[in-house]
């Protein structure tokens, strides 16, 4: 998602300004063009030639004695997004009162595009109370700010000021990039697999990992909707800017999905709900025993069913992993649950199974069309799912 497009990293004087490397490289890689501006405290800390090659561009060192007469003014019209990263507190008050002494702060202060800013200090320079008056400053200009993590700092100290890793700063990066064109709308979006106890060690689970769900919801986030994400257990981190609720089993996520139901616009079931459940859950560990035992199961509730029956208003979209006959399953599924759309595939192909960065899929439509993916990552897989539901929503299929 980051292709193509052309990101400014501003490295201020900070203990984390070597990390800008990884994050220049994370942004490389994603075949974003990258240019640097260091200030000149950023360059007591690292030197411009090693962002130079990592960056495979140009390293901005000031506004003056370079080729360019007004680099700031041609940095701002041709680049998409800025990033502080580190931002030091004396950034920070530079930028919150509109002061420019050097090239990134007047850079700062011409540029028009997303501007993310990623504090790193000392814990107790970061709870500074004019530090934190400063931040509510920028963010009410419209800046993101990404809040540092928790941890041991560079002096020694534990707490809240350090650097959030580039992989984190990235997604942000991304979705400031993304349009908001579900801005006003609320997504609920199901995610993981269930655990069916057995005892209170065992239970009945399958191999759902979650991330196509955490996809969707990031992605729905990341266009500007309100998100309610409920999911099964999964090792993925919390996604930031969305609200999570966990859950375990089938009848716990049947609960929390109806209460959110009705306050929903759009309703994503990614979730891999178990089937059945074991009839009786047994207090103690089982113990081992004869060879053979026989478990008996109860029916849990079909949840999808349930909201096919209910929804007025909502826009219903399932999902079929299925291992053969993907568009005739899919498309009975739209029609006895009735659903708005079906997410399809075949979990036997390679890169479209459980557990897989990407997915292989088809978007099948309850006017019989049907839409072929080709196989990409998850969170690509999301924006075309939600570029489709869209497109049913301002088509006037819903209110």
């Amino acid at each position: 998602m980051l292709e193509g497009k052309k990101i400014v990293v501003g490295v201020t004087g900070g203990i984390a300004a070597y990390k800008a490397v990884e994050l220049v490289s994370h942004l490389r890689a994603a075949r974003a063009a990258v240019k640097v501006v260091l200030t000149r405290a950023a360059q007591e800390f690292i030197q411009p030639l090693t962002l130079r090659v990592v960056a495979e561009n140009e390293v901005y060192t000031g506004l003056f004695g370079g080729a360019e007469v007004l680099p700031h003014i041609r940095l701002a019209l041709e680049n998409d997004l800025l990033v502080i990263y580190p931002a030091t507190a004396n950034f920070i008050g530079q930028a919150a009162w509109g002061l420019a002494p050097d090239l990134l702060s007047t850079l700062l202060l011409a540029f028009q595009g997303p501007v993310v800013i990623c504090p790193a200090m000392n814990v107790r320079m970061y709870t500074n109370a004019a530090v934190r008056e400063n931040l509510r400053r920028l963010q009410e200009r419209g800046y993101i700010v990404v809040p540092p993590e928790t941890g041991r700092l560079a002096c020694g100290d534990v707490g809240t000021g350090r650097l959030p890793p580039p992989a984190v700063v990235a997604e942000v990066i991304q979705g400031a990039l993304v349009p908001k064109d579900l801005t006003g709308l609320t997504l609920l979006v199901t995610a993981g697999p269930t655990r069916e106890p057995l005892d209170p060690v065992r239970y009945i689970t399958n191999r759902s990992s979650g991330k196509m769900g955490y996809a969707v919801a990031r992605a729905a986030r990341d266009r500007g909707a309100r998100v309610v994400l409920i999911s099964g257990p999964t090792a993925l981190p919390e996604p930031p800017g969305i609200s999570l609720i966990r859950v375990n089993t089938a009848l716990a996520m049947r609960e929390e999905v109806w209460k959110h139901f009705d306050a929903a616009d759009v309703v994503v079931m990614c979730a891999a709900v178990s089937d059945y459940r074991p009839k009786q859950v047994s207090p103690e560990k089982m113990k081992k025993g004869p060879p053979e035992i026989t478990v008996e199961f109860v029916q849990n509730p079909d949840i999808l069913a349930e909201l096919g029956e209910r929804k007025r208003r909502q826009l219903l979209v399932g999902f079929a992993a299925e291992t053969g006959n993907v568009l005739a399953y899919a498309r009975a599924k739209l029609e006895a649950k009735n659903l708005d759309l079906v997410v399809a595939n075949d979990v036997r192909q390679e890169g479209a199974g459980f557990e897989a960065d990407t997915n292989l899929v088809w978007l099948v439509f309850r006017d019989g069309r049907f839409l072929e993916l080709p196989r990409m990552d998850k969170y690509q897989v999301a924006h075309r799912l939600l570029d489709a539901i869209l497109g049913i929503w301002k088509g006037g299929y819903r209110e």
